[in-house]
């Protein structure tokens, strides 16, 4: 694969060089267009948008960002175009710091993600891969430099599972594999997955596909449960508005989420990953981290948009009300 660094895309000052710990993604980079709706069209009908915009996305980049502002140490490896979107793609990545070293650019498209929004918050969204498909086993194996050292090493759906299982190899820390979407992964990078994120939906397609029965109308705490029965070391089932489910080798917590109003649920889920990736990396234990990622994710539903509504660190945190307990 021909591939270049990124000095022309990357501005002078962008972090180089690799230290123990902190946190490396090796993901999707995107470009999010993003269309507000009244409500969701039916098939073949046609809505007059309210508003629209383009932002940075992407559920790597995504996850990188929101681990970045939180104050983590954070390295991405991934690839972008060679189209003018590449630098729109990179922008709020560089503007929290996240070292782009081992990030390059391709032939080709970046990635776009088209997401349509509609008044109650709730999103569908298309990926087209673009430059994202390009990151495969060989380009990850060049950059194993920055994966061997990292405390946790995020990874999701959108990149070939081969780059994925490849960097779950070279990883000498904890693996986070966020699998979303949910592709067909070896038995070999579910079990490195420690923990596994995926949402309600996407846990029981994955226990569909590693059981052949059809999907399971379980609770969410058996669901998680059974995932772990698979081989998977831990999970955490996220649930929305209503927290998470962590099961682990201690058993299965209910973690609950703080009530507000959403605005845009779009890149919510990421923004969990990166707090959960970024309170790992520091040592935090799961259920403590699955907390804090809790309120992350429901900070970033109040305004619209994906990476630009993740907190930075400092900012103030949604909380738990005391009638919000742990229930599964």
């Amino acid at each position: 694969m021909t591939s270049d660094r990124l000095d022309d895309v990357v501005p002078e000052g962008t972090p180089s060089g690799t230290t123990a710990g902190g946190v490396c993604v090796v993901g999707s980079i995107n470009v999010d267009e993003i269309v507000v709706v009244q409500r969701h069209p039916l098939p073949g009908e046609t809505l007059l948008a309210t508003s629209s915009a383009v932002a940075p996305g992407g559920k790597g980049a995504n996850q990188a960002v929101a681990a970045a502002r939180l104050g983590a140490s954070v390295r991405m490896i991934g690839a972008v175009g060679g189209d003018g979107r590449a630098e729109t793609a990179l922008s709020l990545l560089t503007g929290a710091d996240v070292d782009l070293a081992d990030v390059v650019r391709v032939e080709g498209p970046t990635g776009i993600a088209r997401i349509t929004v509609d008044d109650g918050g709730e999103n569908t969204i298309i990926v087209i891969p673009g430059a994202n498909q390009r990151v495969d086993d060989a380009l990850v194996s060049e950059h194993s430099g920055s994966i061997a050292p990292a405390a946790v090493v995020v990874l999701q759906g959108e990149i070939p599972v081969a780059a994925s299982s490849r960097a779950a190899e070279l990883a000498t820390g904890r693996v986070l594999l966020n699998l979303a979407p949910v592709i067909d992964v070896p038995a070999g990078l579910l079990q490195a997955a420690d923990p596994l994120v995926v949402n309600e939906h996407e846990a029981r397609l994955l226990l569909s596909q590693l059981t052949g029965e059809a999907g399971s109308d379980a609770d969410d705490a058996s669901i998680a449960a059974r995932l772990r029965e698979h081989g998977v070391r831990s999970v955490v089932l996220t649930r929305g508005e209503r927290g998470a489910v962590c099961a682990d080798a201690d058993g299965v917590t209910a973690i609950p989420s703080p009530r507000v109003d959403a605005v845009d649920t779009s890149g919510a889920g990421d923004a969990f990953v990166g707090a959960l990736a970024a309170r790992l990396a520091d040592g935090d234990d799961l259920r403590t981290a699955a907390r804090f990622a809790g309120r992350v994710g429901a900070f970033a539903v109040r305004s619209a948009g994906t990476q630009p509504s993740y907190p930075w660190a400092g900012d103030e945190l949604p909380v738990v009300a005391e009638d919000e307990g742990d229930a599964a």
